[in-house]
């Protein structure tokens, strides 16, 4: 661990983290970015097929279509549809797995921490039940029966749950969805070599794919773990690298599954795991929370204060994370977790475990999560984890940062947190509105990348700046941990923000920006957008808000956009998404969204002129309905 990397080291939003990373004797995503500078302008535009041996093809001015005949239009189509597909897939499975959890539990008549989340849900799904297992079973029996149903039938809880007005648009459209896991085939199918060759055909796809991945990957997976797992309680909390003890065994969790730690997480507060550990020479076990899981378990922290630590930081941030030394073990059941991790952990004996095969690591070892064995699944964790405490304390070197980030970082928010903390209601927010002293909202959701500028540097100048014209920010996804860790969820962020806001955060004791928390918790953001559009009576496109991925990462994120087409609402985004290639799919998804659902694409990788596309846009919303 001597080696330093002469190369130039990625830049970070996050300033400590970024000189910390820069020091570090081993390589890091931050460390390969130079290497990888020079991009294939084919793959930027989208306009490379390799879908048969007739190819790789790509589009020129001197070849227009490939040996097939297809053109730019059809390859940027069914390329970005096999992406959008494969994002849903992402999400689907993950309601999928929460479903079967809570049904599992329920049977085994397991504890159920939410117990008016259950009452909510069935409330909102028509299930009635002689007691809280036996409703649970029916809402979970209810979701795995739609997301299991062919793509001809439509699933039957995108009625009960989605805003009447926009149902009634889909409807009209012939873009209501089938079952969410067939309509991931149907994509992935009608992309094959010389199928479908129509991109409007293949564009409308996507946003089936987007509203089946919003309702069921995304809103009604949060609305499962709060009866799992609790809900959200608004409190502060730590963030940032400073969660991490070195006084403890620590276990880094990554992926998007928090039901599936639901188990570990119980057993490690069980008296004779904490005998384990104490004979070992540590005082407890810790979990320490990294890219979305992690924002999950800060969400509802205040359910696991005994063995959750905090936030660390986002899917960027896991390799610093690691290489504090202070991490025993990383336990992984979803994506967001890097390949890089893996030479780290393998230089500082970190213990690897995968629990989901989904998401298995070259070099992590393979305990699937079943309910049936999580007993013996989780005891055979507990005691690897601290076999691997033993051997490795004392033998790898720590590198701590344990000034990194702050105490007081505002979480629990959820669509009923918040509307409790406002008395109920909605209507105090809807006032500051109308008035004008929040000019409107602005979602600032999604991943962390590297690309552009940096490490979550667009998206944390963009906040800073749309904070700074009154705009209030709620955020939600891996974004999340850049914004918090740099202070901006912070009730002292709200001297950054315009006179308006920060005499509101003052008063209220809040900051300008709100932290939803995962990225599954851009459902919870529509559920709020739902609710205010219905408290005033409009439709969600004539709200003033905008939503923004301004460093999107996967194509998971492609899905969310494809859900925010849907709900129709003006859609920004740093880098474009690699259809640019086609003028038929730039058309599609900038100008024609508008007249078929009112929402639209448009581009722009500058903090100051992002921010104030924003403000235009909220300003000519705000005066169509009349507001000053």
């Amino acid at each position: 661990m001597t080696q330093r990397y002469s190369c130039a080291v990625c830049p970070s939003a996050d300033k400590e983290l970024g000189a910390f990373i820069a020091d570090l004797p081993m390589e890091t995503s931050f460390h390969r970015v130079e290497s990888q500078e020079v991009k294939c302008g084919f793959g930027l535009t989208g306009v490379c097929c390799r879908l048969c041996a007739n190819g790789p093809c790509r589009i020129t001015p001197d070849s227009p279509k490939g040996i097939c005949g297809a053109n730019a239009d059809t390859l940027v189509a069914r390329n970005f549809l096999r992406a959008v597909s494969a994002g849903s897939g992402c999400y689907i499975h993950v309601i999928e797995n929460t479903a079967r959890n809570l049904k599992d539990t329920a049977l085994a008549k397991g504890e159920l921490k939410g117990k008016k989340a259950l009452e909510r849900l069935c409330d909102m799904l028509s299930i009635s039940g002689s007691d809280d297992y036996d409703k649970a079973v029916k809402v979970a029996d209810a979701v795995l029966c739609d997301i299991y149903k062919p793509d001809f039938e439509k699933m039957e809880l995108v009625k009960k749950i989605a805003y009447k007005p926009r149902y009634e648009v889909w409807e009209k459209l012939g873009i209501l969805p089938g079952g969410a896991k067939s309509e991931v085939f149907a994509g992935t199918v009608k992309t094959s070599t010389n199928l479908n060759s129509d991109p409007v055909d293949m564009l409308l796809h996507c946003l089936r794919l987007g509203i089946s991945t919003g309702i069921y990957g995304l809103a009604l997976t949060n609305l499962l773990n709060d009866v799992i797992q609790g809900e959200p309680e608004i409190r502060m909390a730590p963030v940032g690298l400073r969660v991490i003890d070195p006084d403890y065994i620590n276990i880094m969790l990554t992926g998007h599954q928090h039901s599936m730690f639901a188990h570990l997480q119980e057993r490690l507060k069980a008296e004779d795991v904490t005998k384990k550990v104490q004979t070992a020479g540590a005082k407890g076990f810790k979990l320490i929370g990294c890219t979305c899981v992690g924002q999950d378990f800060q969400l509802r922290g205040a359910h696991c204060t005994g063995v959750f630590d905090g936030h660390a930081g986002n899917n960027f941030t896991s390799e610093a994370v690691l290489a504090t030394g202070a991490i025993d073990a990383v336990v992984t059941e979803f994506n967001c977790t890097l390949p890089g991790i893996e030479p780290i952990c393998d230089e500082l004996k970190i213990k690897q475990i995968c629990i989901d095969s989904i998401a298995k690591k070259a070099n992590a070892d393979l305990k699937e999560f079943t309910y049936e064995t999580r007993e013996a699944v989780t005891n055979e964790i507990i005691d690897e984890i601290i076999a691997a405490y033993t051997g490795r304390r004392g033998a790898v070197p720590m590198n701590l940062l344990p000034e990194h980030g702050n105490d007081n970082t505002l979480t629990g928010l959820s669509e009923n947190t918040l509307k409790e903390f406002l008395g109920g209601t909605w209507q105090p927010l809807i006032d500051l509105i109308v008035s004008g002293q929040i000019k409107g909202l602005a979602a600032v959701v999604g991943c962390s990348s590297l690309a552009g500028s940096g490490h979550d540097v667009l998206t944390v100048e963009l906040t800073k700046e749309l904070i700074a014209r009154d705009i209030l920010v709620l955020t939600a996804g891996c974004s999340s941990g850049g914004i918090e860790n740099v202070g901006l969820m912070t009730p002292e962020a709200a001297e950054l923000a315009g006179p308006n806001l920060k005499a509101i955060c003052k008063q209220l004791g809040i900051p300008p920006v709100l932290n939803f928390g995962p990225c599954l918790a851009i459902g919870r953001l529509e559920i709020v957008a739902a609710e205010i559009a219905e408290a005033i009576g409009i439709d969600i496109p004539q709200l003033p808000l905008v939503i923004s991925a301004p460093q999107w990462l996967e194509e998971q994120a492609l899905a969310d956009g494809a859900f925010a087409l849907a709900l129709g609402l003006p859609l920004h985004l740093g880098t474009p998404p690699f259809v640019t290639g086609s003028p038929v799919a730039v058309q599609v998804l900038c100008e024609d969204m508008k007249s078929l659902t009112g929402g639209y694409v448009f581009i722009n990788n500058d903090a100051a002129e992002s921010a104030k596309l924003f403000e235009d846009i909220i300003v000519g919303k705000r005066r169509d309905l009349n507001l000053p």
